[in-house]
Parts: C-alpha cells; structure tokens; sequence
C-alpha cells in the first residue's frame, strides 16, 4: 500500500518509514502538516498522522479531511494516552488510535486488516491472462500454478496494474502508486522493473502503450 506518514520526530518517523518499507509498503513521510497538505493530490491508501506537529493538530486536519468527504483509512499516532483523548481521535474521524510507543509489528498487522477490508469490497483474487494468479491479500502470484517470487517494488508496479487491468496506466501514476516521492523519476528504474516481471510472469502480460503507460489487459 503507499502509505503518507505525518511525523515530526526525526529518529521516529526515519525508523517507523524503514520499517514499513522493509515489510514491502511504499512510504511518503513528511514532517510539517502543511507539507502533507500539499499532496493530498496523491492516491494515498491509508494515512498515519501523528497529533501534536510543528504547524498544526493531526487531529484537527483529520476532522477537516473527514469534513471534505475523503474516505480514506486513517491512523492517529500519539503520545497522548488519556481515554477523552483517544475518544477526541477517534471521533474525529480516525479509523485508529495507536499510543506510542508501539511495536511497529502492530501498527503492520493493523494496516493488514486493512487491506483484508478493502479488498473485501473487491476482488481478493485476480486471474490475469497468461495463466497468473494474484493473491492479494498473501500478496502472492503464480505462473502456471507455480509460484513466482518477486521483490517489494515488483510487487507493488504488478498490484498498481492489475487492480486496473483493462485500462492504461500513466507512468507518473505507477510511479506514485509503486514507488512514491522516493522514486527517482531521472532514472530507468520502472523500466527494470516492467522488464523484470515480464521475463518472471510473460512478456504479453505487460503492454507498453506507446508516449501514455502501460497496462495489463483483462
């Protein structure tokens, strides 16, 4: 999931964004609400707001976002532990409350409930041409009822074009999707990776749709 991290704590927030990388998630972390303000723009799946910034309440922006009509899962992250405070959070519109300091194996498990959710409204399990299985949630892929191993960034470019199979993706679109503002946009790197999963899953399985993206058909 691409995930926008709101934390002003520097060792805090570098730490918790290596964490969720490493568990395969693509991570947007900001340190300045106004910040995270400005990109809001961004298909962000979940968001994890610390309460007390520098310019600003989380809790207020999360109100404020909820006032908006965005519908997005969001996290609190807070030291504040009193019980009207976690009740504040999450009447505010938050979808969760975590106190820290928190295992950061929780806040992961957290997020995989909500994916399961999300995916409940959908389609947990895609068959794409070619003979490849997706499992979304076990975030899992077969070639021929064979099992194909594929790294964190492989496998978020091949869930960001399968969940819209049928129709072209943007390179600006898969790069947000699949690699966030980390991505560096001067290089080949999304070629690699298209490159890399047509030689594991099929070379017709990715169509590259010349000067718009790409796309995996139906």
């Amino acid at each position: 999931m691409r995930l926008l991290l709101l934390e002003d704590d520097a060792t805090l927030g570098e730490a918790l964004a290596g964490f969720l990388r490493l568990e395969g998630h693509v991570v947007d972390w900001f340190q300045r609400l106004a910040d995270a303000r400005a990109v809001m723009g961004e298909p962000f799946d979940v968001l994890l707001i610390d309460w007390q910034l520098p310019d600003g309440s989380g809790v207020e922006w999360v109100r404020q976002l909820r006032a908006q009509g965005r519908t997005m899962p969001i996290f609190v992250l807070t030291a504040r532990d009193l019980l009207q405070d976690r009740i504040h959070g999450l009447d505010s519109g938050a979808d969760d409350y975590l106190v820290k300091p928190f295992p950061p194996e929780e806040l992961v498990a957290r997020l995989r409930a909500v994916r399961r959710r999300q995916l409940a409204q959908g389609a947990p399990r895609l068959v794409l041409p070619g003979g490849i299985n997706l499992d979304l949630p076990g975030r899992a892929v077969w070639r021929d009822d064979q099992p194909v191993e594929l790294t964190a960034r492989e496998w978020g470019l091949l869930e960001a074009l399968a969940s819209r199979a049928g129709r072209v993706v943007t390179r600006t679109e898969l790069e947000s999707l699949s690699q966030g503002f980390d991505g560096d946009a001067s290089s080949n790197v999304l070629e690699v990776h298209v490159s890399n999963l047509r030689r594991k899953l099929g070379r017709d399985l990715i169509e590259t749709i010349r000067g718009l993206g790409y796309r995996v058909p139906k």
